[in-house]
């Protein structure tokens, strides 16, 4: 019978210390400002619509990163150190097991999450130059580091589920419709003395930037900033066409020192894992206190072989840079990967 009421016991806080970790995607981080006199001139891509929204670039224009899930993404064992911390719930029962008590069940406790991963492409970085507003009220001329990507849903998911054994697997589920909160950053990986140089960047939204680098990159669509894009519901795009929804993201002031760097995409599925570190909780605190979560995020690895006199667009190159693997803590020769952070 105690055993029972435990089981009861065991169930709702499991529930309670799953809902106290619920993953909370992070808002989109509000944007700068840019004229529209820039790009002028500038000749827009080769490209050409099939049908709206759907865009057919050169060969090489467009690299497509795909929806990357596995096991790990879906199913993890954590303690439920709420119960854990308990020592007086520690007993063994005359009539059942000891691992049915609830102190035993909350080790190693299995959770499952449906996941779901989105499809990211995105064109060459460029730069484009406009007159930013200050707070002073003038303007001010500034380089503006831009990318234009498009996300789509293309149906990529994974959920678990049990076995007759006992044992725990995943299986494919769509999401029919998911958002796209974008978090753009860009992060330096050049070292000073052997030391990393420490300098990030969150996407800006810039608002002089946006009709000029639209006029360039997409002249026939719609280019959303990166506080507009999270009103767009994707649904998932089935036969040829391939639609998605387009943005950009950019980077104001960014250091023209920097020649080794990585933009960090975060957003493009709702992945996440967390650990309890030893002590964090005690006894009587909330659910969930001192719980560290990391979110899957797409690591887009970049350099540039110039210096920060003249800077050109055309010296940015997607990928690591040779023998510089370790400056992107992955192997040689990696252009992206996907990371919890």
């Amino acid at each position: 019978m105690r055993s029972d009421c435990f089981s009861c016991l065991f169930a709702s806080v499991l529930a309670l210390s799953t809902m106290a970790s619920a993953n909370a995607q992070a808002p989109a981080a509000a944007p700068a400002a840019i004229p529209p006199a820039a790009a002028a001139g500038q000749p827009a891509a080769n490209l050409t619509s099939s049908a709206p929204g759907a865009y057919e670039f050169a060969p090489g224009v467009l690299t497509t990163i795909p929806p990357q899930l596995d096991r790990g993404d879906a199913i993890s064992t954590h303690d439920v150190v709420e119960i854990r911390a308990d020592k007086s719930l520690a007993w063994t029962p005359s009539s059942t097991t000891k691992s049915r008590t609830l102190f035993e069940m909350a080790k190693d406790a299995v959770f499952v999450n449906e996941v779901w991963c989105l499809e990211l492409s995105f064109k060459p970085l460029r730069m484009v130059q406009v007159d930013v507003p200050q707070p002073s009220g003038r303007l001010q001329r500034k380089n503006i580091l831009y990318m234009v990507y498009r996300v789509r849903n293309t149906g990529a998911g994974l959920t678990g589920k049990v076995e007759p054994d006992g044992s725990f697997v995943t299986a494919e589920k769509a999401t029919d419709s998911v958002k796209f909160i974008p978090e753009f950053v860009l992060v330096s990986h050049d070292r000073a003395a052997g030391e990393r140089v420490r300098k990030a960047y969150l996407d800006r939204i810039v608002a002089t930037a946006l009709e000029p680098i639209r006029r360039r990159e997409l002249p026939k669509g719609e280019l959303l900033h990166s506080a507009d894009m999270p009103l767009q519901e994707l649904r998932i795009e089935a036969g040829r066409a391939q639609r998605g929804a387009w943005g950009v993201a950019m980077w104001e002031d960014v250091d023209p020192q920097i020649d080794f760097f990585s933009v960090y995409v975060r957003g493009l599925t709702n992945a996440y894992q967390w650990t309890d570190p030893a002590g964090a909780f005690q006894q009587g605190n909330p659910p969930g206190t001192g719980r560290k979560f990391t979110h899957k995020t797409l690591q887009l690895n970049f350099w540039r072989p110039g210096d920060e006199l003249d800077q050109n667009e055309r010296e940015i190159r997607y990928g690591a840079a040779p023998e510089r693997g370790s400056f992107y803590d992955s192997p040689e020769g990696v252009a992206y990967r996907w990371v919890y952070r």
